[in-house]
């Protein structure tokens, strides 16, 4: 009985995450669209052209631990108004940026959007918060479905801002300021107890160094860190290479679409696979299919090519960071959840930070064609895949407690 009041409880937060999903969530297919390309028109060395993306990712890498704290010490509501305002205010300094052609300026705003950036990336702890533990997988892929509908919403704002006014993409980042403005009144409606201040007797947990250092969340925050580094790092260049090929902004917003609904499809099976076959298999098929689509993405640069590679990253990233949001909420005690979780997102956006400030240096300043920009982006997935490759292995592999196992 007390399960299913519980889980009555989760399936409403679920809805309320998976809407805020839909609706704030649009705003990132939106600027990892027309980020890059805002970016080479206003910086000097076309080398920085994707640094407002890294910008992004190194906002949210930054405010990971600040934002884990106050939901910590406040609540969740509290944090993803916070991560509300922030990107809100990300688009405001971004617009004024592109209003007075000032790439330092543009950059600030972009930096401030990763504090939503940060916000976002709870909504799958969030999720898992009132959940039993039989729910808990299902109630993260159900959250994480929700970017389906931002997968069409952001790109089609795109299409029908980036050109509204004399000053390109000028619409779009006042588009996000309605986004967030609109989006955060879901909030309203999010039912997640505010945590209980600890008793001085209350168990302290493990540090941060026995958390990181324990075998099962070790691996689960490698995965993380590379399903999400790898599929930034392709993205972020995506619409660079499409437009550096000879294709049209708008191609490019088709196979952002593609990708993104590629990304969040398999969310609506992906808790029930991982329920099925466990977690370990499907963080392995993620691994797979994330290297099957950089294969896809060296045969060539045709339309098709693009199309298939970003589908195929969408689905590997899918598999490898539910998966690995899995692994990690089952591996720490609810004590730990403040500290553990906003050391996760630190190191996972740590990477993906490194991923995007790569991304633009591989994609414009390696070779002297779009071409050979974007198999090197390609190729610089290898030597990552085959590090949580060969650290999902080990786990397997390694003698395993009962406690280990569940």
């Amino acid at each position: 009985m007390e399960t299913a009041q519980s889980d009555r409880r989760a399936r409403r937060n679920v809805v309320v995450l998976a809407l805020a999903q839909a609706i704030l969530g649009s705003q990132m297919p939106m600027i990892f669209t027309i980020g890059g390309l805002a970016g080479q028109s206003l910086a000097s060395n076309l080398c920085f052209a994707t640094l407002p993306i890294s910008l992004i990712v190194l906002g949210s890498m930054l405010t990971a631990t600040p934002i884990s704290w106050a939901m910590q010490r406040f609540g969740r509501r509290a944090g993803f108004f916070i991560g509300a305002a922030g990107g809100a205010l990300g688009g405001i300094v971004g617009a004024y940026g592109l209003y007075l052609s000032s790439f330092p300026i543009f950059l600030l705003g972009s930096f401030l959007t990763g504090i939503y950036m940060s916000a976002q990336g709870f909504y799958r702890f969030a999720a898992a918060d009132t959940a039993s533990d039989a729910y808990r997988p299902k109630a993260i892929s159900y959250v994480m479905a929700g970017g389906l509908a931002s997968a069409v919403i952001g790109p089609q704002l795109v299409k029908l801002t980036s050109d509204s006014f004399v000053i390109p993409f000028l619409g779009t980042y006042l588009a996000v300021i309605g986004v967030n403005l609109l989006g955060s009144l879901l909030f309203l409606f999010l039912d997640i107890p505010r945590p209980p201040v600890p008793d001085q007797d209350a168990p302290k947990g493990r540090s941060r160094w026995e958390l990181i250092t324990t075998p099962r969340i070790a691996v689960a925050v490698i995965c993380g860190m590379v399903s999400y580094a790898l599929m930034n790092l392709v993205m972020t260049s995506t619409p660079l290479a499409v437009v550096g090929c000879g294709f049209e902004k708008d191609n490019a917003a088709d196979i952002v679409t593609a990708h993104v609904l590629a990304m969040f499809i398999p969310s609506f099976f992906t808790g029930h696979l991982i329920a099925r076959f466990g977690v370990e298999k499907i963080l392995a098929a993620g691994l797979v299919i994330l290297a099957a689509g950089g294969a896809v993405a060296l045969q060539g640069v045709q339309l098709e090519n693009f199309f298939i590679a970003l589908i195929l990253l969408g689905i590997g990233w899918n598999f490898g960071f539910i998966g690995a949001t899995s692994m990690l909420a089952g591996a720490h005690e609810p004590h730990e959840r403040g500290r553990m979780q906003g050391l996760n997102d630190l190191l996972v956006f740590g990477g993906v930070t490194f991923a995007s400030l790569a991304s633009g240096g591989l994609m414009n300043c390696s070779g002297g064609s779009a071409q050979q920009g974007w198999s090197a982006v390609n190729m610089a997935m290898v030597p990552f895949l085959a590090l949580a490759g060969g650290a999902l292995i080990w786990l397997y592999l390694r003698p395993q407690n009962e406690a280990e196992r569940a």
